[in-house]
């Protein structure tokens, strides 16, 4: 008998200790129109198949400035006065509510279209919502980063936690019941780390936390997307070329429209038509555009920082100055050129040591593995087909957080957040 007993103790013990399934969701009768990973993430989802489709209601909103690097004021060239004082959205209830934070995803500003949908979203549940620009966009890296130098995400993190407790101080008057956080792509992995910062610092002590298409490894994501723009597409050899035919396509399709409309439903119609991009058009596509992102933080914090890796030091920046030859230079500097030549100098200042594969460690999921694995309050919403996503990265996801982490077949990075069914699962998380 307590040899039976004991058995079943020993099984019980194994069963529990088996890392709890995650939530995967079945390709049939998940219903996302768009199977193409490429086509999801520059569509995203059509308006008729959205949350919120064809529903209005106001909102009471308003943008705020902070004044958070005073001494900015006077480093940085006169180009940069429209963002020397940091700039959020605050979407207020008439009553006491929660209030949950949005980080944007990689050189997105606060007022992105993804942004202002989660905004909706969540305001008809009834939070306040605070939309935050991206560390990645040079509005945070010259108004409101220490270092000007983003992607060490402890730091990063440190920035967007001061922005925070900046807004809470400055809207003290407006009822809050509880905080909530949310972020998109390498928002999501910066909102992995102000929650972990919070622990300690416990300024908010987050009720819910969700990651929405986090990176893992960040410099695993980023290569990706580097990638992107060398694809070869057949008859393109540079890329005015690559460029000039896309336009030459959306020509042709307008043309045979009547008219000119640029959203998800038409980039939807677009790929429909005889004109559509194949996927390694697409792929260029957005590889150009994350390029162009990567492109603007090397300038920018080259030039806060007056490094001189781009902009010669001691160069006068005035409004007449001509730009371009600076931005061509940023322009070969792609990602993991900016992370060798200005991240990872201010990361061994900082008491970081290693190579680039140690700052891979330190700045990803990896280093939050134990908190992540045992905070009940953490969820993650991933697609099996993201594009970001390296070798491994969703078992790590998988043996992380378990249930609370849900995986769709479909929608690319990120192209089906806003998706009915994405949308109710999104709402029902942050119900408890």
């Amino acid at each position: 008998m307590l040899k039976s007993f004991q058995f079943l103790l020993w099984i019980g013990l194994l069963v529990s200790s088996q890392p709890a399934l995650s939530r995967d969701v079945p390709l049939e009768g998940y219903g996302y129109p768009i199977t193409n990973p490429f086509e999801a993430t520059i569509a995203g989802t059509p308006a008729m198949l959205q949350g919120l489709a064809g529903e209005k209601f106001s909102i009471k909103e308003k943008d705020y400035s902070l004044l958070l690097r005073p001494e900015r004021a006077f480093e940085v060239p006169d180009i940069f006065w429209p963002v020397k004082k940091f700039t959020y959205r605050l979407a207020y209830q008439p009553k006491a509510a929660p209030l949950i934070f949005i980080i944007a995803g990689t050189g997105s500003h606060y007022d992105n279209s993804l942004a202002e949908y989660l905004k909706r979203l969540f305001y008809k549940q009834g939070f306040h919502v605070v939309q935050l620009t991206s560390p990645t966009n040079y509005d945070f890296i010259v108004g409101a980063s220490k270092h000007a130098t983003p992607g060490i995400s402890t730091e990063d993190a440190k920035d967007l936690y001061q922005v925070m407790q900046s807004i809470r101080a400055q809207q003290h008057q407006l009822p809050v019941t509880d905080f909530y956080l949310t972020g998109f792509s390498l928002g999501a992995l910066e909102a992995a780390f102000v929650s972990h910062l919070d622990e300690t610092r416990q300024s908010f002590n987050f009720k819910r936390v969700m990651l929405l298409n986090t990176p893992v490894n960040l410099l695993t994501s980023v290569s990706n997307l580097d990638k992107l723009i060398t694809t070869q597409v057949e008859g393109i050899d540079d890329g005015t070329n690559f460029y000039q035919s896309i336009f030459d396509k959306l020509s042709k399709f307008f043309e045979q429209r009547g008219h000119v409309n640029f959203d998800a439903a038409m980039l939807f119609d677009f790929q429909q038509s005889k004109e559509r991009l194949n996927n390694e058009q697409l792929a260029m596509l957005i590889g150009a555009a994350f390029r162009f992102a990567s492109t603007d933080i090397v300038f920018t914090s080259d030039l806060v920082n007056n490094r001189g890796k781009i902009t010669p030091i001691g160069t006068q920046i005035t409004y007449s100055t001509h730009l371009e030859p600076f931005f061509r230079n940023a322009l070969k500097c792609d990602f993991i050129c900016y992370v060798q030549t200005q991240v990872i100098p201010l990361w061994h200042s900082l008491g970081g040591q290693g190579t680039i594969d140690d700052l891979a460690q330190s700045v990803s999921l990896y280093a939050l593995e134990d908190y992540l694995r045992n905070s009940p309050k953490i969820g993650a919403m991933h697609n099996a087909d993201d594009i970001i996503l390296g070798e491994g990265d969703l078992g790590f996801l998988r043996r992380t957080f378990g249930d609370r982490l849900t995986v769709y077949p479909l929608g690319g990075h990120g192209g089906n957040i806003s998706y009915r069914v994405n949308s109710n699962d999104l709402v029902e998380f942050f119900r408890d």
